[in-house]
């Protein structure tokens, strides 16, 4: 049986340090001769069926990973497509309670419809916000600025108990966090970070019933028979969530699906461990120097304040991080090493 250390030398290479998965992850060799393989096809004028087919498999792998049939998910570009779609489906009027600072593509269509009454609170009081009348509360599961996560169960609760449909982002959590999207009206996530894969694809999971969302992207894709659907209107709409899907990108797909191969052979119950134990190692080594990064337990993201403008001059030291708002980012996935840590911790008591 291959071991983890096997498993990860085998595919991951990197150059440096790099300890920039919540920008976006390496890419494992196994999707990277998948894009390969998707590019000699298409360069070759074969039949692009399978790259069609990998969608598919990507929707399947996706689904399982959240804890919901396929038939719930869309498949898209970015989440800010999706939550495009969650906006337009609003009441004019309607009130979304959001968390402070949130990422932008979770909340900027809902402040560009310019008839929503959009409320920020801090992501610690955003269950205890919600109110008779909210009618839907997005939020990212973990802060892409510091890590931070949300209250998810509490949060549903509140939402439950006010009649709100919740919106959930795991863009920066899918692959090391257990998924429940199941328990929420509506999630979304990337899959360039932690799920390994290239730009370019993203899932939206909706209700059973569809939310009662406007297919207002609608195209062939999304009809029930595409292949039938390529002239006219589109006479029938798939009676799942693949109405919602956008044309896909296909040798991105192609390379998701070796990557959520790769996940899911691992596991995200391995990865979480892995990628905590290194987050937790950074935490004390920066506490023993003097640093207090951002409170986030439980999460591989840490956010040290003030030592964002170290970013260049470790860049130039062969050690990848973040500046996000004059705080240093690093964050961890599993082609890191405790000597990953060590190696930045150094740095940054030079």
């Amino acid at each position: 049986m291959e071991t983890f250390e096997n498993l990860v030398r085998a595919e991951f290479t990197p150059k440096n340090t790099y300890l920039n998965t919540a920008s976006n992850a390496l890419l494992p060799a196994r999707a990277v001769a998948a894009v390969q393989n998707a590019v000699r096809l298409r360069a070759e004028g074969r039949s692009l069926d399978p790259l069609f087919a990998d969608v598919e498999a990507c929707r399947g792998a996706y689904a399982r990973l959240a804890g919901v049939p396929a038939g719930r998910v869309a498949a898209g570009a970015t989440a800010a497509l999706h939550t495009s779609l969650i906006a337009a489906s609003l009441q004019p009027g309607a009130e979304v309670l959001t968390a402070e600072d949130d990422f932008t593509s979770v909340l900027n269509a809902f402040h560009t419809r310019g008839d929503l009454k959009v409320r920020a609170v801090p992501l610690e009081r955003l269950a205890d916000s919600v109110r008779p009348g909210t009618a839907l509360v997005a939020v990212s599961a973990a802060q892409s600025a510091d890590g931070r996560i949300a209250d998810l169960p509490a949060l549903r609760e509140a939402a439950r108990t006010h009649g709100a449909r919740t919106y959930v982002d795991f863009s920066q959590a899918a692959g090391w966090l257990p998924m429940e999207a199941g328990a929420f009206d509506y999630s979304v996530s990337i899959t360039y970070k932690w799920l390994l894969g290239p730009h370019g694809a993203a899932f939206l999971v909706v209700p059973e019933d569809l939310g009662d969302l406007p297919p207002v992207q609608a195209s062939w894709v999304g009809a029930e028979q595409p292949w039938a659907s390529c002239y006219g209107p589109v006479a029938e709409l798939a009676g799942s969530a693949r109405r919602f899907d956008s044309s896909p990108a296909l040798f991105s797909y192609a390379g998701l699906r070796a990557s959520l191969e790769l996940v899911e052979e691992i596991g995200v119950d391995t990865v979480r461990a892995h990628d905590l134990a290194l987050a937790d190692r950074f935490r004390a080594g920066l506490a023993e120097r003097g640093h207090t990064p951002v409170p986030a337990p439980g999460s591989p993201i840490v956010s040290v304040p003030g030592l964002g403008r170290l970013q260049p001059e470790l860049a130039e030291a062969g050690i990848q991080v973040s500046d996000r708002a004059g705080n240093l980012r690093a964050s961890f996935h599993l082609y890191n090493t405790a000597d990953d840590v060590d190696r930045l911790l150094e740095a940054l008591s030079g």
